[in-house]
């Protein structure tokens, strides 16, 4: 497992991964020591996070691993579904994943990606079109989401 701190415009990163996949990008309160040797596909997400918060990345093209349930992993793919821009709320996200009634579960799944950004759970809000919540805390969730030109929050 390699592991790197990224500064980026919503502030410290902590990427983890393999040899071949990342497996958690985490909103950090400081940077510690990053691993020595960084494997290809840490450089190409660095890459690619810096297009993406000079504007000039819409999608993230990493191959990902990230570790949880059955149920958490399809919330999480559902959320790849969610084009840059736009957004939707934790019952569109619940029938995303086939299980309408399971709004609270599908919201604690969101909570738990252990990818951020990358599987963008900022794109998701409560149904009264309110941010909702989000792990990295709600200005950091502004600042993605304007980035992407969602200007109404």
């Amino acid at each position: 497992m390699s592991i790197v701190y990224y500064s980026s415009p919503v502030g410290i990163l902590e990427i983890k991964s393999t040899e071949s996949h990342i497996t958690q990008l985490l909103f950090k309160e400081s940077a510690k020591t990053s691993s020595e040797n960084i494997p290809a596909v840490m450089k190409e997400c660095i890459r690619q996070l810096d297009e993406y918060f000079s504007g000039n990345r819409n999608d993230f093209t990493l191959p990902l691993a990230p570790e949880g349930t059955n149920f958490q992993c399809s919330v999480w793919k559902a959320l790849q579904t969610i084009p840059y821009g736009q957004t939707i709320s934790y019952k569109e996200l619940a029938e995303r994943v086939e299980n309408p009634k399971a709004c609270r579960a599908v919201g604690t799944a969101n909570g738990r990606n252990p990818i951020a950004i990358i599987i963008p759970c900022h794109r998701v809000i409560a149904a009264n079109g309110t941010l909702g919540g989000y792990a990295g805390g709600l200005d950091i969730k502004t600042i993605l989401l304007k980035l992407e030109g969602v200007d109404r929050f």
